[in-house]
C-alpha cells in the first residue's frame, strides 16, 4: 500500500496556481487510473486505486496549504500508513521549472505546507517529491508568485512535468524509491 499526497489549496480561486500543481498531479493520477476523489474520514479527499497488485489512496487535503500536517497524520492513521510508505507532492520555488526531484527526506526549504507535515508527523523523514515551478518574481513578492497561474508560454513545460510526475509517482510505488530515484533525478 502506498499514501500519494498532493499538496495544494482548496477553492476555485486556487485551481492552476502554482502552489497547486501537487493537487493536479494527483488529479491526473487518478484520472489515469480511472477513480475519482470522495470525502476521507477527516480533513481531506481520497480516491483510492489499485496499481500493480497495490492500493493506493491519493490523497488532496481540504483545509489550506499551511495546515497540510493535519490532513496528511489524519490519512496516514486512516489508512495504516508509514511516512515511508508515503510520498508529499508539492511545489517548490528552488527548482526550475520543469525540473522534479524525489527524495526520501529533507529540510521543507521555507515551503510552509512541508514545515507542518514535518511538525505533526515528528520528523522530516518522509519521501518527497518536489515539483519545480521557477522563481521569477521581484524581491518580496514570493507569495503572489506561488499563487499566480502559469503563464501561457509555461503550459506546455507544466502539462510535461505533470506527466512525469505521475510517471515518477508510479515508479515511487512500483519500483520502490532508490530505483524511482535512480530513473527521475
Amino acid at each position: 500500500m502506498a499514501l500519494l499526497v498532493g499538496l495544494g489549496n482548496v477553492g476555485a480561486e486556487y485551481e492552476g496556481t502554482r502552489h497547486n500543481i501537487g493537487f493536479d498531479i494527483v488529479d491526473r493520477l487518478a484520472h489515469k487510473l480511472g477513480s475519482t476523489f470522495q470525502p476521507g474520514e477527516g480533513s481531506f479527499v481520497v480516491a483510492e486505486v489499485r496499481y500493480k497488485g497495490q492500493n493506493l489512496f491519493l490523497i488532496k487535503p481540504t483545509n489550506y496549504m499551511n495546515n497540510s500536517g493535519s490532513s496528511v497524520t489524519k490519512a496516514m492513521a486512516q489508512f495504516n500508513q508509514k511516512p515511508d510508505q508515503s510520498l508529499i507532492i508539492y511545489d517548490d520555488l528552488h527548482l526550475a521549472l520543469g525540473d522534479i526531484k524525489l527524495r526520501p527526506k529533507g529540510s521543507d526549504g521555507g515551503h510552509n505546507g512541508i514545515a507542518d507535515v514535518h511538525e505533526k508527523i515528528g520528523s522530516q523523514a518522509i519521501p518527497r517529491l518536489r515539483i519545480g515551478i521557477g522563481n521569477d518574481f521581484p524581491r518580496g513578492r514570493q507569495v503572489e508568485f506561488v499563487l499566480s497561474p502559469f503563464r501561457t508560454e509555461e503550459l506546455e513545460t507544466v502539462n510535461h512535468i505533470i506527466d512525469e510526475a505521475v510517471q515518477t509517482s508510479l515508479d515511487f510505488v512500483g519500483l520502490g524509491l532508490s530505483r524511482a530515484m535512480n530513473i527521475h533525478n
